[in-house]
């Protein structure tokens, strides 16, 4: 029977998700999407719930389990009696539907050009169908991760799981007991007799194979494909979750150390001073900018495609430099209102919380990490660590162990955020997508929506892995570290815990780089050189 407790927690987890979902979309979004992308916003929204709901039941599934084997089939009265099997396929289902077919769509359907802004000005300038032009490249991407899915799961669909042969006499041989029939007919373990010495020497008498074998079985399409997209997200999520595990605890320490002060009057001329000279250097980069735009679009039909690829990454890297000197410049203006015109509306609150959130976020990292060292790692582990925590909690209330690892399976996902955020803000590999209120683009919500999908059954499989002594009898568990642990191929990627190294190096050399360079800086020396580096190649 299923608990009714559990099927509250399910919906008043699912409506949490969806309000605070919501929420963000409703404050973040930038005015000019407030009456526009409603199928982007609804894409966003189930996908957050979709994210939140994949790390959500991972909790959900050891409570269901209540740490008792026989949750799995034979004896259930003591668990919750949900289909775990059935939720997590639906998951497993769900995921790459979002990440590979409606995130694209909307992102090609959100940043099409509909041809009307140049329909009058333009001979011959036709209107075109956003709609068209979106189905036109998710084809493409239908088509190429369809031929990936088919051809990985026709030739890489076998786990090969080791066994140990055990060898015993018939039933027939053991003792006999009589079992005494209680008034309401039901049956329970105290009813059955102490072993004896008969059943000590059946038990003596089984022969165990030294040898391990191997059991090679062919998984079901959802299991696999969990695997495949858990595969793919962990390239990301050992990146960045290893960078955001070093980088949010800081920055919410140092938005307390940097919070606003009251200006003087040298300082606020100086302040003053320098944003209005950055400003105006950036105003000179964008002219300069769409003056080049406008001569590589002539030039780009004269070089050959290895030439015109080579010159389109520069221009692109070029781009994106200039959005990071606005995104910082922005951020040093709104500092610097906060200090002089909205000082006295300032809430002297959000500093005190973002120390709280940093220590917090602090005491999580470094648990993590020893988790990592002490638990994941070692063969043998030299101790289960945050499983005895997570234990021991429960005997003070039995959700508190899945409270914890609830909380623990989020800040990971939350670490891969800002470790993306952070990276791009650093290097120029790709675009900074940031979460600003009121100042957030739909594109920028659905590539973070995207991230944090890919990423959350890597998070799930890492939780599962690094709590396996706590939820060694959960679903999940079956799932990553038994039918995928020995998958062909990506099997060898977890067993030889490639990814948990990775994450850990990444890790540390974060906290190297972030304590010489603590502060995402940028001053008037960044838009000045890509100023002159424009003007040489505009004149050239």
């Amino acid at each position: 029977m299923v608990d009714i407790f559990l099927i509250c927690v399910i919906v008043v987890g699912f409506f949490l998700l969806a309000v605070i979902g919501l929420y963000l979309v409703v404050k973040y979004q930038h005015p000019d999407d407030k009456n526009d992308a409603y199928i982007p916003k609804l894409v966003v929204l189930l996908g957050f719930v979709l994210a939140g709901g994949t790390v959500f039941l991972l909790p959900l599934d050891v409570a269901n389990n209540s740490n008792f084997a026989g949750c799995e089939g034979f004896n259930t009265a003591v668990c919750g009696g949900l289909n775990m099997v059935l939720f997590w396929d639906i998951i497993y289902w769900l995921i790459p539907a979002w990440v590979f077919i409606l995130i694209p769509f909307c992102i090609f359907y959100y940043e099409a050009d509909d041809g009307m802004l140049m329909a009058g000005t333009s001979v011959g300038a036709k209107p075109k169908s956003k709609l068209k032009e979106a189905l036109c490249y998710e084809s493409f991407v239908v088509v190429i991760f369809g031929l990936i899915f088919a051809m990985t799961y026709l030739f890489l669909n076998t786990t090969s799981i080791p066994v140990r042969d055990w060898t015993g006499p018939d039933f027939a041989a053991g003792p006999l007991y009589a079992i005494t029939e209680v008034n309401n007919s039901t049956f329970s373990a105290s009813q059955l007799q102490n072993m004896g010495d008969e059943d000590s020497a059946i038990l003596n008498a089984n022969t165990v194979n030294p040898e391990l074998s191997t059991m090679e079985l062919s998984i079901n399409p959802a299991t696999f494909y969990a695997g495949l997209m858990a595969w793919l997200g962990w390239f990301l999520f050992a990146c960045f979750g290893g960078i955001g595990m070093a980088a949010l605890p800081l920055d919410l320490i140092l938005a307390f150390v940097n919070r606003p002060h009251h200006m003087d009057a040298v300082e606020f001329a100086e302040a003053q001073r320098s944003l209005r000279d950055r400003v105006n250097e950036l105003v000179n980069v964008g002219e300069l900018l769409k003056i080049e735009q406008e001569e590589n679009a002539q030039k780009y039909e004269k070089m050959g495609w290895r030439e015109r690829r080579k010159a389109m990454a520069e221009e692109k890297k070029t781009w994106i430099k200039f959005k990071q000197a606005v995104y910082l410049m922005e951020e040093d203006a709104e500092d610097f209102a906060n200090c002089t015109a909205n000082y006295r509306n300032y809430n002297p609150l959000i500093p005190i919380f973002s120390l709280l959130g940093g220590i917090l976020a602090l005491i999580i990292s470094l648990c993590w990490v020893l988790q990592i060292i002490l638990y994941m790692l070692p063969n043998p582990p030299v101790t289960p660590f945050l499983n005895e925590y997570f234990r021991w909690f429960e005997t003070w209330f039995n959700l508190f162990g899945v409270l914890s690892v609830a909380i623990f399976s989020f800040y990971l996902l939350i670490c891969a955020v800002k470790g993306c955020f952070k990276f791009g803000l650093r290097f120029l590999f790709f675009q900074v997508h940031p979460m600003k209120l009121n100042k957030t683009y739909m594109s920028s919500f659905l590539f973070n929506i995207g991230l944090v999908l890919l990423c959350a059954l890597p998070v799930v499989q890492f939780s599962a892995s690094a709590f396996q002594d706590y939820a060694r009898y959960t679903t999940v568990n079956q799932t990553f570290n038994v039918q995928l642990y020995y998958l062909k191929f990506f099997g060898w990627f977890w067993r030889s815990k490639v990814f948990e190294y990775a994450l850990l190096v990444i890790l540390l050399l974060t906290c190297i780089y972030l304590g010489c360079k603590p502060k995402d800086t940028s001053g008037g020396k960044d838009s000045v050189s890509l100023r002159d580096r424009l003007r040489a190649r505009v004149s050239g």
